[in-house]
């Protein structure tokens, strides 16, 4: 009887500290926790992974951080379509980087997708391409840009 009742106040106490340790605990000591985006949908084939957007930029795009590179989306409505400006920028001095390869996959409503090349505007230093499509929706991009053989890629959308 008397190894029941020990068997039970240890059991019984293991269960407290289980309880208490599953608590908040002190909030006091409690550590600043920022919180992380999601994973990307894929990784691309370089070491840089392709990122959701994370932010808003300083030209009021999204953003996107891929390693030592800053990918900023802005896309722009026009009476053509839409202006798409990609800023890829290099280090935390965000360097434009003018000699690169961009593409853009962009999906349709529809279904379909559509690839456009961006081509390199030194006065602005930036990306830009005009997107004819007017059909409402949301519109998912895939940016891709290859610089002297490094691939570097960003997630973005924007809607009609």
């Amino acid at each position: 009887m008397k190894t029941i009742k020990t068997s039970l106040i240890i059991l019984g106490s293991i269960g407290l500290l289980f309880l208490g340790s599953c608590g908040k605990g002190d909030e006091a000591s409690d550590t600043k926790i920022t919180p992380t985006p999601p994973p990307a949908a894929s990784q691309p084939a370089s070491s840089a992974p392709a990122a959701a957007p994370a932010a808003t930029g300083a030209k009021g795009g999204q953003v996107v951080n891929a390693g030592a590179y800053h990918l900023e989306f802005v896309p722009v409505k026009e009476a053509t379509g839409t202006h798409l400006d990609l800023y890829l920028q290099k280090g935390d001095n965000k360097e434009p980087v003018p000699d690169a390869k961009v593409s853009a996959q962009v999906q349709l409503p529809s279904g379909k997708q559509q690839t456009l090349a961006l081509k390199y505007d030194p006065e602005g230093k930036h990306y830009a391409v005009v997107f004819p499509g007017k059909d409402p929706g949301q519109y998912p991009v895939k940016v891709n840009a290859d610089i002297k053989g490094e691939k570097v890629n960003g997630r973005f959308t924007f809607s009609q």
